[in-house]
């Protein structure tokens, strides 16, 4: 015992780096089940074009999302592929929920068929089960959380500017308002941290009054105003903040806790289609900025 020596003091040790969020969790029979109840099967060719890179649809040929029945797809960007769709599993639907154009073009691997929905049958799909909107915004989430990951090893993170996003329009929050009566809004000063990247998150906040400045790794990535949404991502899949929101003016939020949320997706299909859209305009932003 005499060798020890307490005259140093110990170094604290480094904190513990906050856990992985979770896998999303893909139920192929509730994709399936969800696809046709608004949908019928088509087939298509091996070597046959689903869609086409760039491609956005339009009145004429509306844009449509696809499950995979039998078969493979590839996905090719750029005259490469960059994945294989297999049986039981959604493609395509970032160009439906975010009205935009393909990111890739989808090519039959082999003889498949699918079902394809369009932007107007998926929200009747959602009226019948609107759970499914939940999976997806998992989905989707963990793509943009890896598309952010992709940015900071990049430093390409806070190239392009920061756009202010709208979610809800006037109706869709007033209705939100009306659901939640009872609930006071939640004020924030100028200058004022409402939350902080890397911390766990309980509340999700939909903007009122102000606007609301959103950072990642101390650089501005984004504005949420009047209808805009922010704090989303760590109730879907329960993980650390993903970014910083700082008040940039006077603020009026209402802030939605986990168990409100979750009601909110089962019994509102307008929430959960208004929300992935949000979350597909962000991750289409962000991608953007690796160009």
């Amino acid at each position: 015992m005499s060798d020890l020596d307490f005259s140093q003091p110990i170094a604290p040790r480094p904190a513990a780096p906050p856990p992985p969020p979770p896998p999303p969790v893909y139920n192929a029979a509730m994709a399936m089940e969800f696809f046709k109840s608004a949908g019928k099967p088509e087939g298509f060719e091996q070597g046959r074009t689903i869609f086409a890179e760039d491609e956005k649809g339009g009145l004429l040929k509306r844009a449509k999302m696809y499950v995979l029945i039998v078969g493979e797809v590839n996905m090719v960007a750029q005259n490469k592929v960059i994945g294989t769709v297999k049986a039981g599993e959604v493609f395509g639907e970032m160009a439906v929920i975010a009205q935009a154009a393909r990111t890739a073009t989808a090519v039959a691997k082999s003889a498949c068929t699918v079902i394809g929905l369009d932007d107007k049958q998926f929200l009747s799909a959602l009226q019948h089960k609107p759970e499914f909107a939940l999976m997806l915004m998992s989905i989707m989430n963990s793509r943009l959380r890896n598309t952010i990951a992709r940015l900071r090893a990049s430093g390409a993170l806070h190239a392009g500017a920061a756009t202010e996003s709208t979610v809800f329009d006037k109706k869709l929050l007033a209705g939100l308002v009306r659901l939640m009566q009872g609930q006071e809004p939640v004020r924030y000063e100028r200058g004022k941290m409402i939350m902080q990247e890397g911390t766990a998150g309980a509340l999700m906040y939909i903007v009122l009054e102000g606007r609301v400045a959103i950072s990642i790794k101390g650089g501005l990535v984004g504005h949420a105003g009047p209808g805009g949404v922010f704090g989303e991502m760590a109730l879907v899949d329960q993980s650390p903040r993903a970014a910083t929101a700082t008040a940039e003016a006077d603020c009026s939020l209402l802030a939605i806790n986990r168990p409100a949320f979750l009601q909110l997706v089962k019994t509102s299909p307008a929430f959960g289609a208004a929300l992935l859209a949000g979350l597909a305009g962000r991750a289409q932003e962000m991608a953007a900025r690796n160009k």
